[in-house]
């Protein structure tokens, strides 16, 4: 666990002494802002103090935002050619992945708890369910670790980018839309059952509801060791 800890150090460390990630938060809260509190169908269009709604709101500007806090992770190190030399030290793939992943993971947290006092103005104005709200935070980071974990996968497959957004974006598009797409053309069935299982909104939606179900926490586990499992692979193939 040394080395994570020191990669988590490393990249936390160039991150926050970038302008990027400020430009980045400052979006997220310009753009989560407005649509909650300024956009026609604001939190308090159904006239009342509605968590689910803040809690998709944030679901979705994280879909288009963590590609971008991943899309350098591995690209840069091989674009700078400082991926090679990593693993002349003492450091396993498995090692350096954890510690880009969790890196970028934490980057995702002190984000959403900059969001508290959206929430905590929501409690102001009427009741809420706690239980919900702390569900709905925990939602967002099982999702932003899915968001990430294939994240990194895109960026080990090249040096741009730009195409390592790109393919996070088009991966996640997958998950979000079509794989639910496909499950109602078929209608119903095990291939349809399948599909939806695969599609992440079906996993997410009952989360800020205050609902947890364990095959819901074993889909978003699953699908962060899938992707970064496939990364280690790609890493492991490119360096033998």
């Amino acid at each position: 666990m040394g080395a994570v800890k020191v990669i988590i150090d490393k990249e936390l460390k160039v991150a926050f002494n970038s302008l990027a990630i400020y430009i980045i938060y400052t979006v997220f809260f310009c753009i989560t802002g407005f649509i909650c509190w300024f956009s026609w169908k604001n939190v308090f269009y159904t006239g009342q103090a509605s968590l689910s709604y803040l809690f998709n709101v944030f679901y979705w500007t994280l879909f288009f935002m963590v590609p971008v806090l991943t899309m350098k992770s591995i690209s840069d190190e091989r674009k700078d050619g400082t991926f090679e030399l990593l693993f002349t030290k003492p450091i396993k793939p498995w090692q350096f992945l954890c510690g880009k992943f969790f890196a970028i993971l934490l980057q995702v947290i002190l984000c959403l708890l900059l969001t508290l006092p959206y929430y905590i103005t929501l409690t102001s104005l009427g009741h809420v369910d706690y239980a919900a709200g702390i569900c709905g935070y925990l939602g967002l980071i099982l999702v932003s670790g899915c968001y990430i974990s294939m994240g990194i996968f895109a960026s080990s497959l090249t040096s741009n980018t730009i195409v390592a957004f790109f393919v996070t974006f088009a991966i996640g598009i997958w998950f979000q839309f079509l794989f639910e797409f496909i499950a109602g053309l078929f209608g119903s069935g095990f291939i349809a059952a399948l599909f939806t299982y695969l599609s992440m909104g079906e996993h997410f939606d009952a989360i800020p509801r205050g609902v947890i179900d364990t095959k819901d926490f074993v889909y978003f586990v699953s699908i962060v060791t899938l992707f970064l499992a496939l990364a280690r692979y790609y890493i492991s193939r490119t360096r033998a």
